[in-house]
């Protein structure tokens, strides 16, 4: 399928696909799931379970057990250390993604091949070609924040780098985008550049270079295009001086990005005097992005889940312009398609490809015998029932648990469409990051060292993902056993910052979109009276768990928290 991408895009034919895979969803789930085991059957990881050949769904589910990534990472490291064996897949695995997640305080590893390429480009095409028909492209440009990150070697030589970027660097993404007549107004210099504040900058003048052209603008996620257009207000002056002289900012300082955006600069002053006029007429910025692009026909990203908070801002920049939220999928592989795109991103479902793996769901019910819920297949989920996704793919995932909850909000033919709910382990999350409570465990346990010199101990912690501020910010409170110097405490913030090593918010931290963590220390008693506050609400103190996270919504916790602080400290670790 792979070569398919180098021919005329057809949307209508994929729609044709799509409709068939979809009508037939359940048998063409027990093909897959046949494929994937005559293809990896042979495999170290699969011989230990006993299939011995069999492809049939329930010996799959009666033999091989449910796993998550703490189950399948020795087996992933081998491949990454250089085992040439069929360790999880038969044909080799040549490439690692770095999950945004993280284990253990690491950063995941999970692997990446063609398939896993093949599925992308299918995910892509399908919901390209809904999108399509509801609001229809021809011979534009797509205005697209995409950033790619460096890849680096494994141990084995293998090449890791975070899955979009496996995806950017892949030659089938940029034939894919010119079939589907969205070919990215930057160069790849921009893309693959080495700072990401000069390729922000570089998306923006290539953007209004072609401007007429633009009729999609998109970013993997809804906060990169807030971040995008909020660094507008502050450069836009500099950019159109770049376009009125057909110069580039002397804030571009790498040779290769300056060399390639030279080939497309030219003195416009007439487009200049356009742009200038049109963004000073503007009131408190509000609806820029049709103002700038007066083809654009929507704004593409994910905006689901943790990007919600980003909804306002993105629709005060994108006046009438529709809102499209991006499909469904994670570094571990893509689920489906989003083929309703009028939906608003609140509303949003995705369709499930029954071809890109085999699926299976937990009922989030408890069983009334107290065990285990058993999974149930594709044909098998019921409408508005809430399930715990478990993914077999082609890259060497067989039932593994995905970690997050949909709820079924109908079907199309015999597919199920679902709405993410949220991640069923995730504490902190203000944009693409995803730390867990383990996360912070080990990030207190981190920053806690450095009172073992001063005697000091934390008593209790919890945290908090501030969204209140621009941009938001993680607070962790601590309460100590005595009272602890402000340059201590300030290197404990510092070290509790530098803790949180997952790569999405590593990423964000070093470009703002994520502020700077603050650490709070509030009196001695603080956490004896959330205690109480449990109790009041008819709690029993046997079962009482210090909550690790406290979240918006649970206003009276915060509230004695914040009342309760007694000092205050911004980390500098990213500064």
């Amino acid at each position: 399928m792979l070569e398919k991408t180098e021919m005329k895009f057809d949307p209508e034919e994929v729609i044709e696909e799509f409709e068939a895979l979809t009508k037939e969803a359940g048998k063409v789930q027990e093909e897959t799931l046949k494929k994937i085991l005559e293809e990896n059957g042979s495999t170290v990881y699969l011989q230990q379970w006993g299939l011995n050949g069999r492809t049939d769904p329930e010996i799959f589910k009666a033999c091989v057990p449910l796993v998550t990534h703490k189950d399948l990472e020795p087996y992933i490291q081998r491949i990454a250390d250089g085992d040439l064996s069929p360790v999880l897949t038969g044909k080799p695995i040549t490439t690692i993604s770095l999950s945004s997640g993280t284990t253990q305080g690491r950063p995941k590893f999970v692997p990446f091949n063609d398939e896993l390429m093949e599925s992308t480009m299918q995910i892509y095409k399908t919901s390209f070609a809904f999108r399509n028909r509801e609001f229809p492209i021809e011979n534009g440009k797509a205005l697209q924040f995409i950033y790619s990150s460096k890849q680096f070697k494994t141990k084995g030589g293998l090449a890791a780098g975070t899955a979009t970027t496996n995806v950017y660097r892949n030659a089938h993404f940029k034939k894919t985008m010119t079939a589907m007549q969205t070919p990215c107004c930057s160069p790849d210099e921009v893309i693959f550049g080495p700072d990401f504040h000069q390729s922000l900058y570089c998306h923006l003048l290539c953007g209004l270079i072609f401007r007429d052209k633009v009729q999609v603008v998109s970013s993997t996620f809804a906060h990169s295009i807030v971040h995008a257009f909020r660094t507008f207000e502050q450069v836009w002056e500099e950019l159109v001086a770049d376009i009125r002289e057909g110069v580039i900012s002397s804030r571009v300082t790498v040779p290769s990005m300056r060399s390639a955006i030279m080939k497309l600069v030219k003195p416009d002053p007439e487009q200049a005097d356009t742009i200038y006029n049109k963004c000073s007429g503007l009131s408190n910025w509000y609806g820029l992005i049709p103002v700038l692009f007066p083809n654009a026909r929507y704004i593409y990203g994910i905006m689901t889940g943790s990007m919600e908070p980003y909804l306002k801002k993105l629709r005060h920049y994108a006046g009438e312009l529709p809102l499209l939220s991006a499909d469904y999928g994670s570094s571990e592989g893509w689920i489906g398609a989003n083929v309703n795109p009028k939906l608003p991103p609140e509303l949003v479902t995705y369709a499930v490809l029954p071809n890109i793996g085999y699926f299976e769901f937990i009922p989030l019910r408890e069983n009334l015998d107290g065990l285990e819920p058993t999974p149930v297949g594709l044909a098998e989920v019921k409408l508005d029932e809430e399930y715990e996704i478990v993914v077999t793919n082609f890259a060497g995932l067989y039932r593994y648990r995905l970690g997050d909850v949909v709820k079924i909000k109908g079907f199309h033919n015999a597919t199920p469409e679902l709405q993410f709910i949220c991640r069923s382990n995730l504490l902190l999350s203000i944009n693409i990051d995803k730390n867990t409570e383990k996360d912070l465990q080990l990030a207190v346990e981190a920053a806690a060292r450095l009172l073992v010199d001063e005697k000091l101990e934390v008593v209790d912690f919890t945290s908090h993902g501030n969204v209140a501020t621009d941009p938001g910010h993680y607070v962790v409170f601590w309460e100590l056993s005595g009272e602890g110097s402000d340059e201590i405490l300030q290197e404990c913030c510092n070290c509790l910052d530098k803790s949180f090593v997952d790569a999405g918010y590593v990423g964000s931290r070093k470009v703002n979109v994520i502020g700077a963590l603050e650490l709070r220390v509030v009196k001695k008693g603080t956490f004896h009276k959330i205690l109480d506050h449990f109790v009041g609400l008819g709690g029993a103190v046997s079962q009482f768990k210090t909550p690790r996270c406290v979240g918006q919504n649970n206003s009276r916790l915060l509230q004695i928290l914040c009342y309760d602080v007694v000092k205050s400290y911004f980390s500098t670790a990213y500064s």
